[in-house]
This record gives structure tokens, sequence and C-alpha cells, in this order.
């Protein structure tokens, strides 16, 4: 598969890739359940739509900081 194909899952490593943050970071939010995964088979996965969920949190945390 080339560069440009649209996976529905990500490794933590794409993941962290797609949020331009750290591996390290990345696993910490899969690991305290701030970003959902999902196993497949024995694979951890991240869905992209974990991502969006994960950045609108954000947005609406950041627009209201009194909500957090």
């Amino acid at each position: 598969m080339n560069e440009n194909t649209e996976y529905i899952v990500l490794t933590v490593e794409q993941a962290a890739k797609r949020l331009n943050i750290g591996r390290t970071l990345m696993y910490e939010l899969v690991s305290t359940g701030v970003v959902e995964s999902v196993h497949i088979g024995r694979l951890r996965r991240i869905p992209l739509q974990a991502l969006t969920n994960y950045v609108a949190k954000l947005m609406t945390s950041t627009s209201n900081p009194e909500a957090a």
C-alpha cells in the first residue's frame, strides 16, 4: 500500500504522527484511556474516530475552561 492510503485504524506510532506528538505521549494517552483504542487479535490500534473525538474534547475544554 502506498503512503496515500487512508486507514481507519492506526498503530500508536501512526496516531502520534497524525497528532504531531511523541510516541511516548501517545502511549500514555492510550494506556490511560484518554484516547480510545481497540484490540485486533494481539494488536492495539487507534481508530481515526478516536483521534477526532480526542481533539474535539481538547477544543471543548480549551474554549470553556470551566468545563474541565
